[in-house]
């Protein structure tokens, strides 16, 4: 498996979330930090998925920090809001990448879209790892086999 045929696989997870009080900024509207710890909530759950979540990882030897992250908000998001982030794996041979979108989980309408890139480094040296270890290929593949 390559990041080529991952693109057929579309793994995917969601993490729903009611907009709390004190996730809004002075105008009323989430403040746009909040749409990480979205993000981090949807990857948390797309790792459980293929069971390589963070304490497996570290279990594993390696940390996965995230070296990149780009988010474009769309619309605001307000409290009381009923939201759905949706998080797709996209590239995991050299990186593991992926992709989010926030919507309104009744209308579906897209509030902010963005990803992250995160590398392996060793737990002892931290040691970054050009290629992602052998164990994340392993989960990814070992989730495909259930479908």
């Amino acid at each position: 498996m390559d990041n080529a045929s991952l693109k057929d696989l579309s793994i995917a997870a969601e993490y729903f979330a009611e907009v709390p009080f004190f996730d809004l900024d002075p105008m009323q509207i989430v403040w746009h930090g909040n749409y990480v710890k979205y993000f981090e909530e949807a990857r948390c759950q797309l790792l459980r998925k293929i069971d390589y979540d963070y304490p497996d990882m570290k279990q594993s030897g390696y940390y996965w920090p995230i070296i990149d992250m780009r988010l474009k908000y769309v619309k605001p998001a307000r409290y009381g809001d009923k939201l759905i982030c949706i998080a797709v794996l996209k590239e995991f041979e050299n990186r593991l990448k992926i992709e989010y979108q926030v919507q309104h989980a009744q209308s579906g309408e897209k509030l902010c879209k963005g990803y992250t890139a995160q590398v392996a480094v060793t737990v002892d040296t931290f040691e970054m790892q050009l290629i992602s270890p052998p164990i994340l290929k392993q989960k990814i593949e070992d989730y495909c086999e259930q479908l």
